[in-house]
């Protein structure tokens, strides 16, 4: 009998929590805070599991939190055949050629910086749906237009493929964060950002794998078509997303330069948001010292042949996915802030002992516990941003506090071989180390405090 009456419990919490999502009326929020109430009192003890079960059953049967992950899934797939059909059709178009290789990462990155911000903007004024939808299938025509010109025998087009595409992806991922932000319980979207985090880490082990037997099996054209068809399925999955609701932004008359000054103003009077910024230059400046400096820490450091790197890569992949899991089960209830300091203190300890080891086993273990506190890190951050910031600026902190990170990285990457010339890899491991110690202090001020909402944003939650 009290197994039969737990389900009926069970099975109330989740269609609150769903109805709770969609209605925007606070009669399903006032029902499920009763009802919570009521299970506390039938079971003292077990209250804490029932809950615990029902709202992940709750995050599962959640319509955006599905079609974000199935669309998810199909971006991984396309995004990872086009980057490795394109890089290894370019080196066997160009012999090699160092310039031409470097220009995939150009078009890659450079569109970060330029549109980041821009792209938070627009995203903060329109309808997240409606842009997430034409975003994924302007980047399809965009793709097949490329296909197109290189039946016709013009190769230097591959460029565009990577470039739009990285283009509408700053409209396009701030306005799934407004999704995320607008149609899931506070409760839940720390778990919700846990899968999402953990779909990621999957492709970063088999993506590779993916795009690279995609283009030595089937050429460039197949590949192209493949990343094209891949972004009309994720539009088609995110056409089963709940109806934007009307976004006040679209009766203001303000301009885009004031809206973009007030997105500033608003990173600047938030300490949480400045003080995260801060983390991300630090975190950037290291991570750029150590991703181009990796083939050397094989090569020079263990003394072993330059294909061992795979070895190290594979490890933190995995250590990515495990990180992703634990994330989900162990540390489901810890706050994104704690969450983001353990990572980085872990990842610190890592890179530190990577820059001083020369066994390679030890070197593994460092790389796993790396990839492990990846997924501390950002869903930390993501997590953080989501709770901290009203849905009406969203895409504008997202957009502010994205280049930061990527333009710090950048910097030290193209600084990392200079340096090299002039001091061993483990001082430059160990400055990269210090580094992300210096980005986890300024996360400490935070580290007991409660994420908070104004009253505005609160009644969009109820």
């Amino acid at each position: 009998m009290q197994e039969f009456v737990k389900g009926i419990l069970n099975f109330c919490i989740v269609h609150l929590y769903t109805l709770k999502c969609h209605c925007e009326r606070r009669k399903p929020l006032i029902l499920l805070n009763r009802l919570k109430a009521c299970i506390y009192i039938l079971y003292p003890r077990e209250g804490d599991s029932i809950l615990e079960e029902a709202t992940s059953s709750s995050l599962f049967r959640n319509r955006v939190f599905q079609a974000i992950i199935v669309s998810g899934m199909f971006l991984q797939i396309g995004i990872w055949v086009r980057n490795f059909a394109v890089l290894l059709f370019v080196m066997e178009r160009t012999n090699g050629d160092p310039f031409a290789v470097s220009m995939i990462s150009v078009a890659e990155f450079a569109p970060i910086f330029i549109f980041s911000f821009i792209g938070g903007t627009f995203a903060d004024r329109w309808r997240p749906k409606r842009t997430m939808v034409w975003c994924d299938i302007l980047s399809a025509i965009s793709v097949f237009a490329v296909l197109v010109t290189l039946f016709l025998g013009t190769w230097q087009i591959v460029f565009f493929a990577t470039l739009i595409s990285a283009i509408l992806s700053q409209f396009s991922q701030p306005s799934g964060m407004k999704l995320f932000k607008m149609h899931m319980p506070m409760d839940q979207i720390q778990a919700g950002m846990s899968v999402y985090q953990t779909v990621f880490a999957i492709f970063m082990v088999l993506g590779p794998i993916l795009g690279t037997f995609a283009f030595q099996s089937f050429g460039i054209h197949i590949s192209i078509a493949i990343t094209g068809v891949a972004f009309l399925l994720s539009a088609v999955a995110l056409a089963f997303l709940p109806p934007d609701r009307k976004m006040e932004e679209e009766s203001k008359t303000t301009s885009i330069w004031e809206e973009m000054k007030s997105g500033v103003s608003y990173v600047l009077a938030k300490t949480e948001l400045k003080l995260l910024g801060f983390a991300f230059l630090a975190a950037g400046l290291g991570l750029g010292f150590i991703q181009p400096l990796s083939i050397f820490l094989v090569t020079e450091q263990l003394e072993l042949p330059k294909e061992n790197l795979q070895w190290l890569l594979t490890t933190n992949g995995i250590g990515m996915i495990l990180g992703g899991v634990v994330v989900m089960t162990l540390f489901k209830g810890v706050a994104p802030q704690r969450l983001l300091v353990f990572g980085m203190l872990v990842n610190s300890i890592g890179v530190a002992v990577m820059g001083l080891s020369t066994n390679l086993w030890l070197t593994l273990i460092a790389e796993l516990f790396n990839g492990l506190m990846l997924p501390f890190i950002q869903i930390g951050i993501n997590t953080m941003i989501l709770q901290r910031t009203e849905s009406t600026f969203l895409g504008r902190v997202n957009g502010i506090l994205m280049p930061l990170f990527t333009g710090s990285m950048v910097l030290t990457m193209s600084l990392a071989g200079i340096l090299k010339e002039q001091f061993s890899l483990t001082v430059i491991f160990e400055g990269a180390a210090l580094l992300f110690f210096i980005g986890m202090l300024f996360i400490i001020p935070l580290y007991n405090q409660k994420a908070t909402l104004n009253p505005k944003e609160l009644a969009i939650e109820k």
